[in-house]
Order: C-alpha cells, then structure tokens, then sequence
C-alpha cells in the first residue's frame, strides 16, 4: 500500500512539474489586469463538473486577493444567469477535453452579448474547439488520470487547481496586495486573524 501511494503521489507530482509555462501566462494576468483592474471590470469564471468545482475556487481567491470574480454555471446561464456579464468583463473558461458542450455554448451565447470579451482557457486539449476560441489559452498538458480506469478526473483536476494558484499568486504580485488588504476582504477565521495580526490590526474573534 505505502509504494501504491507513493507511486500516485509520483504521478501526481510529475504532472504538475510538466505543466507547460508559455507567454501565455503573460498574456492571461495583462488580460485579468487590463479587464478588472483598469477598466473596473470583473472575472468570470465557468466550468462544468469538477472543472466547474475548480472553476468556483479560482473566483473565489481570486475575489479574496483584491481581483473580483464571480463563478457562472454554463447551464444556469442558459436560464438567465448570462446577464451577469458586463462590458468590461473577461470570461475564464475551464474543460479538460475542450468539447465540453455546455461551456460551447455558453461562449455562443456570450457572444451575443459581448463578442468582443476576451477569454481565457484552461484545458488539457490544445487542438479543441474550445482552445480555438482562446484569447489565451493555458495547456495543462493533458496527463494521464491516476484512477485506476483512467476515466475520473483525479490528475487532470490537480493541474487545473495548480494552474489556478498560479494565476492568482502572480495577480497578488502585480497589484501589490497586502496583508492589510486581505484583512479587509477576509474577516472571519483564522486566516483573518493571521492577515490582521501581519498587517498590524490584530485581535476579534477567530471563528
């Protein structure tokens, strides 16, 4: 059982280290920049299933490190949720085998809004549909699920989620976000008392 675990935990590893690093990374944060902090617009990300799980996570860093985002579901957007989007928004769209219908069609139906938002791509297929329609696209490499029958999303999610950290830790870079700023986006909580204590203001309740 222990060399079973390290053997997953080798894949797992070796995925994340061949995550191919482009310009493209460049090209996402100037976007993410550009969009929601120049022309006070916000992100918005989408997925499906788990890559809709993940899609949720990264909005929600991204909103508590100083860069708002929101989450959209593709299939509520079908039912309304579209009107969310504003002009000066950007879309970050998450499919591992970028033919994921439902984020298909949600960039068709964004497009008839706002044809001119950029949109950012994460996915493990760069000959996609999906990869064709990115105005930056970020390959995760497309590796080998460690579930047994190479079906569920397992290593393909760990880079998704990876890829995600890394955009957010390099938005907190470039915008300079302090501990004092996150304070006030992150009240509650030990991580909330932690980013008040660094920026100077501690005390409160840790809940």
């Amino acid at each position: 059982m222990e060399n079973r675990v390290r053997q997953i935990l080798d894949q797992e590893a070796e995925a994340v280290r061949k995550i191919p690093v482009t310009e493209s990374y460049s090209q996402a944060i100037e976007l993410i920049y550009k969009h929601v902090h120049l022309l006070k617009g916000k992100l918005v990300t989408s997925g499906m299933g788990k890559a809709g799980q993940i899609a949720h996570d990264i909005a929600t860093t991204f909103s508590s490190t100083g860069t708002p985002a929101v989450f959209l579901h593709p299939s509520e957007a079908q039912h309304g949720d579209l009107g969310v989007l504003q002009e000066n928004d950007l879309m970050l769209v998450i499919s591992n085998s970028g033919r994921t219908r439902e984020i298909l069609e949600l960039l068709e139906l964004k497009d008839n809004l706002f044809p001119d938002m950029p949109v950012v791509v994460i996915s493990g297929n760069n000959t996609s549909p999906l990869w064709e329609q990115a105005t930056a696209g970020l390959f995760t490499g497309g590796p080998a699920e460690v579930c047994p029958l190479g079906l569920t999303p397992t290593t393909s999610t760990t880079v998704m989620t990876v890829i995600g950290d890394v955009l957010v830790a390099l938005m907190m870079e470039k915008i300079g976000f302090t501990a004092a700023e996150y304070a006030k986006r992150h009240h509650g909580g030990y991580l909330g008392y932690k980013s008040r204590e660094r920026s100077g203001h501690s005390g409160g309740t840790i809940y």
